[in-house]
Order: structure tokens, then C-alpha cells, then sequence
């Protein structure tokens, strides 16, 4: 193909090309003029690509197409592993599929199990899911219609084949028909998705983007070297510059639901208000903090990984990782959130003692050296006391909302039903074997 390439010329309906058009999609993505062909041709489509390159277009365009000339529901089903990514992808499919008025549903965690039971049975157009709350569904309920899907869609694909995902894909699997088109969707190609190429029945078509671990040129990347046991003093200096300054928005990492919480009430103590998002929240706090960031009536968003894949947040000005990932794909992902769309961006690593070698190794894999940030030493650690003071209230403010009881009760309830789905599935397969040996 040639270097540019239209919706028109890939061979969408009209109404499509229309649309996209209207949307302001003026050429395809390398990826989607790489991926659209081939799934419309009915093939198995695996695809690689960065995030913000098309990818859910890539996959929504031909679903689209198809569907327009033999609507019925359920008709594609969408995994994603995130709860947010799941709106987001549903809202995409709303907005391509506007002209015949494509019904989406999401089934998420966080939400209604009857009143998800309710809109699955009136049979929507597309589901977009994630694992765990389908697996529930498919497990308590006959209201799930799944035998004529004609889609699979695995969207961040290399995530959704981790082990934390296997029981509950397994309980999904088998409820799918054999005869359908499945499309992986990722922003790395990994072993896993390797080893599920190599098992596919049917050959698929695999694309992926050209290889390249690195970070756009816009982005200024800096590390902050700090004792363990000040970094919180060095944050709150940090916060100060961005915020009264340059009244820049940011987006504060860190590794754990539990931390994620922590900085967010410290913050607030400390009066710089913020947002939060993380897994452990209802599913209405998370789009509420999601929609006051992004709208910008808060410029501060505390967030653990849930919120470095896939989600599109603009014009992020600072992303400070409080915590240095464990990976540098890890590390990609997180400040992939700023310098976006031909924008500048900072990205702030707190480093300490202990983190040396892992940003190295970071530094090695970009090919690109981080470099100091400058902050005095004498200002951050006037904060001290201040912020010790704020922490010890925050500790107290934790331990009373007893943090995490929810989701250690609904892990266990989940274990419960899928230990019960097995046994079920190992009598069923022991039925068969004693019909068949009479």
C-alpha cells in the first residue's frame, strides 16, 4: 500500500467513510490500513501498535461495516482489561456507528449485576467487557446470548492473556462459538500473544508496528535523586513549582491501589485537591475523577497503573512517577501521557538509593539519559514536618475506612464461583465419559 492511504480506498461503506470524515479522520493509520483489509476479508487479525495509533478504529471500522448488512445482537464481543477502556471503546463504536444507531453495552465491575443482566438480555449490538464481571454473568445467569457472536476482540491483548486473567477467559471461551473472527489488539507483542498465534486453527493475518522502545522528542524526562524517608517532602516542592506556576495539569503514579489512596488524601490535606483512580473504587468515583481531570476542574490525578494504557487524557502537562516501574515498557506507558499530539511534556521520576540500577536499565532500553531535575534541599525539606504531620492523619483516615475489605470479600466470592464453575465442568466432562464407555 502506499504511504497514504483513505477510509475509501480500504473499502468501508460509504456511510463509514462518511463518517469518519466527519469526525476529521482524513487518512488511516498505518495500523488500520495494515489491519482493516484483511478482517473484512474474514480473516483472524492480530495487531501491534503504540497506544494513540487507531487501534480500536482499527478493529470498530470492519465490525461496523459488517454489521450494517446483517445487524442482530450480540453480534461482537470486546475484552479490555480495564474498566475505563471498556467506556472508552464503547463510546468509539457509539460514535462510528451513529448513522444506524449501533447499541453498545459496557459490563464492568462496580455496576449492577441485574441491571447489566437487563440490558444483555435485550441483546445490544456490541458488549465491551471486561473478564472478571463477564465471567461472573456467565456463571450466575442464561440471560448472556453468545452463541452467534461473530466477533472476538481482545483489546490490549498482551495484558488480557496474563495469568490474573486465565480462569475467568477460560469460563468466556467456552461459551463462544468455534466459527467466529478473532482480533488481538495490542501495544506489544509478546510471547503470549506469540504462542496463541502458533495455536490459532486458522492462520491469521499478524501486523506489527515497527519495533522501537523509546520516548517522543517533545518529552523532557528528569529524575529527582532523594533519600527514601524525604520523598514526599521533595513531591510537595515539586507541586508547589507546577502547580501555582505553570498551573499545569499532572498525573502522579504510583504502584498500589493502597498508596494511590494514601498520596490522594495527603494531597488533599495539603490542600493541592486532586483526583484519584484506581482499581478498588466504585465504578462511578472512577468516572467522575476521570471527567473532572479531564475537563480540568482538577489539575492533579493520582492514579496507579489503570491509568497509564489506552485512555485518552489530553494535554497532560507532568507526569511524576512516584515509584520507578518495574519495566521500561511500564515506564513508556506512564509518561506516554504527556508530550501527545505534537505537545511538549515533562515527565519527573523520584528516584532513591534503592532505584539506581532499575533507571538505568530504563535509560539503556530508550536510549535516552535522564537528566536532574533541580530542587534545593534546604526548601523541599522545610516541608517536613508539615508533611509527617499531614501522613500521621492520613494513616488514622485509612485504618477507620478499614481500606480494601471490599475487595478482598468479592475475591473470595469470585474464587467461590469459580471453583464451583470447575467442579461443574469436571462432573459434565465425567458424565460424557460414562455415556460414551456404555
Amino acid at each position: 500500500m502506499a504511504d497514504s492511504c483513505t477510509f475509501s480506498s480500504l473499502g468501508l461503506s460509504s456511510w463509514l467513510v462518511r463518517q469518519c470524515e466527519g469526525l476529521g479522520f482524513k487518512e488511516a493509520t498505518p495500523v488500520q490500513k495494515n489491519c482493516i483489509p484483511p478482517i473484512m476479508e474474514g480473516r483472524d487479525c492480530i495487531g501491534s501498535a503504540k497506544t494513540g495509533s487507531g487501534k480500536t478504529a482499527a478493529f470498530a471500522l470492519p465490525i461496523l461495516h459488517s454489521l450494517s448488512r446483517d445487524p442482530y445482537g450480540i453480534y461482537a464481543l470486546v475484552l479490555t482489561p480495564t474498566r475505563e477502556l471498556a467506556y472508552q471503546i464503547s463510546d468509539q463504536f457509539c460514535v462510528l456507528g451513529k448513522h444506524i444507531g449501533v447499541k453498545s453495552e459496557v459490563i464492568v465491575g462496580g455496576v449492577d449485576m441485574m441491571v447489566q443482566a437487563l440490558a444483555l438480555s435485550r441483546r445490544p449490538h456490541i458488549v465491551v467487557a471486561t473478564p472478571g464481571r463477564l465471567a461472573d454473568h456467565l456463571q450466575s445467569t442464561d440471560t448472556v446470548f453468545m452463541e452467534k457472536i461473530k466477533y472476538l476482540v481482545l483489546d490490549e491483548a498482551d495484558r488480557l492473556l496474563e495469568k490474573c486473567f486465565e480462569d475467568d477467559l477460560s469460563v468466556i471461551f467456552e461459551r463462544l462459538p468455534e466459527k467466529r473472527q478473532t482480533l488481538l489488539f495490542s501495544a506489544t507483542l509478546t510471547d503470549s500473544l506469540n504462542r496463541l498465534k502458533e495455536l490459532s486453527t486458522t492462520p491469521p493475518f499478524c501486523w506489527e508496528a515497527p519495533k522501537e522502545i523509546s520516548t517522543v522528542d517533545s518529552l523532557d524526562q528528569h529524575y529527582v535523586l532523594i533519600p527514601a524517608q524525604v520523598k514526599d517532602c521533595y513531591l510537595i516542592t515539586l507541586l508547589d513549582q507546577f502547580h501555582d506556576v505553570d498551573k499545569k495539569t499532572i498525573i502522579l503514579f504510583t504502584d498500589t491501589c493502597r498508596n494511590c489512596e494514601i498520596y490522594g488524601l495527603l494531597l488533599k490535606q495539603l490542600e493541592f485537591p486532586n483526583v484519584t483512580l484506581h482499581s478498588l473504587m466504585t465504578q462511578r468515583r472512577r468516572l467522575s475523577s476521570l471527567a473532572m481531570f479531564k475537563s480540568r476542574q482538577v489539575r492533579i490525578l493520582v492514579a496507579t497503573d489503570v491509568a497509564s494504557r489506552g485512555l485518552d487524557i489530553p494535554l497532560v502537562g507532568v507526569v511524576i512517577n512516584l515509584n520507578i516501574p518495574a519495566s521500561s515498557k511500564d515506564y513508556i506507558h506512564r509518561v506516554g501521557r504527556t508530550a501527545r499530539a505534537g505537545h511538549g511534556g515533562q515527565a519527573i521520576s523520584l528516584m532513591t538509593q534503592y532505584d539506581v540500577t532499575r533507571v538505568k536499565n530504563i535509560e539503556n532500553d530508550i536510549k535516552t539519559e535522564l537528566v536532574e531535575y533541580p530542587i534545593e534541599e534546604d526548601i523541599a525539606l522545610k516541608n517536613l514536618s508539615v508533611v509527617t504531620m499531614a501522613k500521621r492523619e492520613v494513616d488514622i483516615k485509612l485504618s477507620e475506612t478499614d481500606f480494601g475489605k471490599k475487595r478482598r470479600t468479592n475475591i473470595l466470592k469470585r474464587k467461590q464461583l469459580l471453583m464451583k464453575h470447575k467442579m461443574l465442568k469436571k462432573k459434565r466432562k465425567q458424565s460424557r465419559k460414562n455415556s460414551n464407555s456404555n
